[in-house]
Order: structure tokens, then sequence, then C-alpha cells
């Protein structure tokens, strides 16, 4: 046996005994984390300057949803109003013709901050042709 307090035998290789050490005098197991403020965590974004103005949100996954923002949080969790759930159906032409595009009404809705991967105002933005698309 050795004398840390591993046990191989009986507890699946789990340590056993005092898990709590001693405290010396001088020493109240305190370090600089307790005596320093917290930090408070900024936001990620400012999403102020977009309350109550429509945002078109992406998430992992695919799914897309535009709305007007009533809320957030620094976790990037939404709150929209007057929600819609955009769904693009697969293109089945060849000639590059875009998705053909479906709304759905989903009105007040919570969406959860961590499955963001985009984030957009709607108002001032429009669609531009593919800069990147070679003519023929």
């Amino acid at each position: 046996m050795r004398g840390d307090g591993y046990y191989p035998r009986g507890g699946g290789g789990q340590r056993r005994g005092n898990l709590h050490h001693s405290k010396t005098d001088g020493d109240h197991g305190n370090d600089d984390r307790d005596h320093k403020e917290k930090k408070k965590r900024d936001a990620f974004f400012d999403l102020s300057k977009y309350s109550d103005k429509r945002i078109h949100v992406k998430f992992m996954g695919g799914r897309e949803v535009e709305g007007v923002l009533k809320g957030f949080d620094q976790l990037l969790n939404i709150v929209l109003d007057d929600a819609e759930e955009i769904i693009r159906l697969p293109e089945e032409q060849e000639g590059g013709a875009p998705a053909e595009e479906k709304r759905r009404y989903i009105g007040l809705v919570v969406l959860r901050g961590p499955s963001v991967i985009l984030l957009s105002p709607t108002d001032g933005s429009e669609e531009i042709a593919n800069p990147f698309v070679q003519a023929e």
C-alpha cells in the first residue's frame, strides 16, 4: 500500500482518506481571489443599441429567426417579439436559382445564447449579389 491514501481494491481506483488539509498558523485558506473584488464580466456584444429593432439570428444547425429584440443577457440569451422562423427549402434547380424561403410566425420567444452563431440587424441592410461568383 502506498502512503498517499490510494487503495487499489474496493474503491475502483478512487482516493480515500482525508481530503481536507489542516491549516497552519497564518494560513486561513484564503488566496488572492478572495481578497480582490470580483471583476464583473463585460457583455461580449453590446446589443442595447438594437433594442426594439428587428434583428436576424442564425443558429448552429442552420435554423434562422427574425424578430424584434426585447432583451438579452451576458450569455447572449435573447428575447425576441414578433419572431418568425425562416425555413429555406433546398435548391432543386441546377440554374443556381435562390432557395425558396418560407416563414413561420412563432411570436414571443427566448433564444438560447450558446447556440447563436450569427446576429445582425435587418434594418438598413439589403441582399447583394455574391462578388465571388464568376460571371459566365
